[in-house]
Formats: structure tokens, sequence, C-alpha cells
């Protein structure tokens, strides 16, 4: 997604175009790997220096809000971002706490299949996520890494 796709969706969803705004969700998009308020805030202080701790938090909250970038939290709580809004899953290294992005029709629609056919009184499913735990291999993390150069 570049700043021209970003702008547009900003004022699709009648938010305003603001520096704060377009460089949080640039850096959610560069870092691609489910980023933390604090990976993203050492990310845009490069270009915004002062920009205040607490004025991300209010972008990001806003940003989920609007349905333009969606939580994603790990086992031990962290909260982290993602502008990836298709339907996938995610697999998750207790070990490392890295997040990767899992896409598989036949499990979607094996879980949408089975949940069509249960009743859960009282509640109503708006969306299934799976977060699977467990450890990349080595040789997987060594992949991962060469990636990000």
């Amino acid at each position: 997604m570049n700043a021209d796709q970003i702008r547009k969706n900003l004022v699709a969803k009648g938010l305003k175009i603001t520096p704060q705004r377009m460089a949080i969700f640039e850096a959610i998009i560069v870092l691609h790997n489910h980023p933390t308020a604090d990976n993203i805030i050492e990310y845009i202080r490069n270009k915004y220096p002062n920009v205040a701790t607490g004025t991300v938090y209010k972008v990001l909250d806003a940003l989920v809000e609007n349905e333009l970038i969606k939580k994603v939290k790990t086992d031990k709580d962290v909260m982290r971002y993602e502008a990836e809004l298709d339907e996938h899953h995610h697999l998750y290294c207790c070990e490392s706490n890295r997040i990767e992005d899992y896409r598989d029709e036949e499990l979607n629609t094996y879980l949408e299949n089975y949940f069509r056919t249960k009743s859960i009184p009282g509640f109503t499913i708006k969306d299934i996520k799976l977060q699977i735990n467990g450890r990349f291999t080595e040789e997987a993390n060594r992949k991962q890494f060469s990636n990000n150069k």
C-alpha cells in the first residue's frame, strides 16, 4: 500500500489526513511484522522526533475503530497491529514472539461450516481468527531474518 492508498483509505473513513496518521499507518505497513506500539514509535521518531506517545496510541485506536488496521494480541498479552485485513490466521512463535500470517481456504471453509451448524447461546460470531502457537525452526527463522534485510 502506498501513500496515495493510505490517503484514500483515511478519507473513505472520514478521517483527516494528518502527518501523524500517515506516518503511523505507513509504519504498520513497512514494518509488516505485526509491530507493537513501541516498534511504531521507534520507526516514526526518525522522521517525527517530537511525536507524543499518547498521539500514537490515539491514532492507533482511531485506525482500529475505523477498521483500517487490526489488533493482534500475543500469548504474553502484547498488543500488536497489522494492516492485512483479508481473512487469515496467525502462526505465533512462543519463543521469539514472531507472528506470521497463515492463509488456508480449506481451514476457513471448515471453521465457517463448523460454526454454522453449532449454536452458542447468547453469542453471535463476527469473525473467526486462529492463533496457532508453536515454534519456528532455526531454518525458518534464518529465512525470515534474511528476508527482512
